[in-house]
């Protein structure tokens, strides 16, 4: 069974959309439909707020942690079109504010580390813009027309495959990102000569895809992706070339299934949705999804359909 081993009283004034620890699981970050981002101490199974983050003029649907190597940095995204990276000195302050989006930004997802300081957005208007860092200043790039009506998620892929660079002569990394659309698909996007291409995209939802999460896949030569969607579902799509994908419906819920969020080390699959329910899911060794967990959430759900598009 899951245990609650900590709860905290965020004092948001509405809605809380997001939840976020940072990588060493020390502090908490939390975003709501009040505006604004508030950042919590958790050391010794208790919780002190040190800081609340106020920028946006709309509901604030997303937040993410950088890599610490790149110091204290979080970026938040939200109905007032706006992309938010804010960044600890001796305070929490506003480094870059980006407003590219002509309708609300839905999500943010950092780059793995090793690709460097990069931030993918995904928004309402159907379009994805990259912000890279380069040292004083963010540059930008957009995948126009991503996905009809609008783009509900972004995730990277972890696995950082080396390619040959005919230019500098080099092996490079390459960058691949997935993302799920008000249009019913997944889509995985590849750059490609400073520009991103649809690689391929993913069929098998009958509603919106709410989210999508690419897996962590160290040492492994298979790829593997989980989506979920208004249609209840969650499926597990598998690969070993990035182009041909395998899919599974590990189950079919009694409500909209609003996230889906892997372990560190990509063995477990959480799933949160409408019905205020948490469960954990796991491949066996016949490769067979069962689910080996769950917890009700209680009042309030965390990505709420509340999420304007």
């Amino acid at each position: 069974m899951i245990n609650v081993i900590n709860a905290v009283d965020t004092g948001h004034e509405d809605m809380i959309h997001d939840a976020e620890m940072d990588y060493y699981g020390l502090r908490l970050a939390t975003c709501s439909s009040d505006h604004s981002v508030k950042i919590f101490d958790m050391k010794n199974g208790s919780q002190s707020l040190i800081a609340e983050l106020k920028g946006h003029t709309g509901p604030v649907w997303q937040i993410a942690w950088a890599h610490p190597k790149f110091g204290n940095l979080l970026a938040s995204c939200s109905y007032d079109r706006k992309v938010i990276i804010w960044k600890e000195f001796d305070d929490w302050v506003k480094i870059h504010e980006h407003m590219c989006h002509d309708s609300s930004v839905n999500a943010v997802a950092w780059a793995p580390h090793e690709l460097g300081l990069i931030l993918a957005c995904g928004s309402a208007d159907g379009s994805i813009s990259i912000l890279t860092n380069s040292g004083d200043s963010w540059d930008t790039q957009k995948i126009q027309n991503a996905h009809t009506i609008g783009c509900n998620a972004v995730s990277w892929c972890t696995a950082i495959e080396p390619a040959f660079d005919p230019v500098s002569q080099q092996k490079t990394p390459v960058k691949r990102l997935a993302s799920a659309g008000c249009d019913n698909i997944i889509k995985i996007w590849k750059e490609e000569a400073d520009r991103w291409i649809e690689e391929t995209k993913l069929e098998g939802h009958s509603d919106w895809v709410r989210d999508v999460a690419w897996a962590p896949s160290i040492g492994s030569s298979r790829t593997t992706i989980a989506s979920c969607s208004q249609d209840r579902r969650v499926i597990i799509w598998t690969s070993t070339d990035y182009i041909n994908w395998n899919s599974t419906i590990i189950n079919v819920f009694d409500d909209v299934i609003w996230n889906v969020s892997w372990s560190l080390t990509g063995g477990i699959l959480s799933v949160s949705g409408g019905d205020n329910k948490i469960s954990l899911w796991r491949e066996n060794p016949e490769g067979q999804w069962v689910g080996i967990s769950d917890l009700n959430k209680g009042q309030g759900n965390i990505n709420s359909e509340q999420r304007a598009l």
